[in-house]
């Protein structure tokens, strides 16, 4: 049997931690930043946590992670 090949665009995105839970980065930190305030920026620097839901979906994509 050949190996599975993993989804290259989900391997970029997300990253799994020691318990086995999938991070990830928050969107809305790229471009017009002026806009929104020092705190939303903050915050969305910090790492977060898939949802179990997506986690069994991202889970298939990342075969090897």
């Amino acid at each position: 049997m050949p190996k599975m090949k993993s989804h290259k665009g989900a391997a970029k995105r997300f990253k799994k931690t020691g318990s086995g839970k999938f991070k990830r980065s928050h969107a809305y930190t790229s471009h017009i930043l002026e806009h929104k305030s020092p705190k939303q920026k903050r915050n969305l620097r910090k790492v977060s946590v898939l949802c179990a839901t997506e986690q069994k979906r991202v889970a298939k994509l990342l075969p090897y992670s």
